[in-house]
This record gives structure tokens, sequence and C-alpha cells, in this order.
């Protein structure tokens, strides 16, 4: 008589109760860390490579520029993919665009003839 009331018991704990509420409820969490992560990881990481991408475009020659890779240079020459950039005098560089990390303000950079 015990064991039938247990396998009862264990059907009825099982058995769905609020349908479509408790679903919800189970989604919920899911949802709300989504959201989170989109404002606080994602839409900034957009907002930056939008911004990059940006400032690649509108380069022009004679910006000064500071690579990825550290290097410091007037931009001299550009192309669909490279620009040549100055690093002393008379002595240049290719570059890829994508390497370009910041354009510096004008006239920070002083060539000797």
């Amino acid at each position: 008589m015990s064991i039938d009331l247990i396998s009862v018991a264990h059907a009825a704990s099982a058995a769905p109760q609020g349908g479509a509420e408790s679903t919800l409820l189970n989604v919920l969490p899911l949802v709300v860390m989504f959201v989170i992560l989109w404002l606080v990881m994602i839409r900034p990481q957009m907002k930056r490579q939008k911004e990059a991408r940006a400032m690649i475009a509108a380069l022009g020659k004679g910006d000064e520029i500071v690579t990825t890779g550290g290097l410091v240079g007037r931009v001299t020459r550009l192309g669909e993919n490279y620009l040549s950039l100055e690093i002393a005098s008379k002595i240049e560089v290719q570059v890829q665009r994508s390497a370009v990390s910041t354009v510096l303000p004008k006239g920070t950079l002083k060539f000797e003839s």
C-alpha cells in the first residue's frame, strides 16, 4: 500500500502545474541576462567598431597617425587597402589601413630635413 502512495505522489509532482505562466517565468531570466549582455558588452563594441571604420575611411594625405604596431608617421599616399606612411625624413613604409589605431592632431610630428 505504501508503494502506491509514493508513485501517486511522484506522478503528481511531475505533472505540469502552471502551463504558459510557468514557461514564461523559466525563460524570463535568460531574456533579462541577454538584454544586460547586449547593453553592457555587445552594443559598446559595435559602436567602437563603427567609429574605427569611420576614422579609417576619413584618412587623408598629410594626416599624422599611430599604427597598432606602434609606428608613428605622416600619411603620404592612400590606396584602397594600404597607405604609405612617412616615419622619418624621406623614409616611407606601407601599412594596411586596418592597422591605423589613432589619428594624431596636426603638427604633432616634426621631421628634420
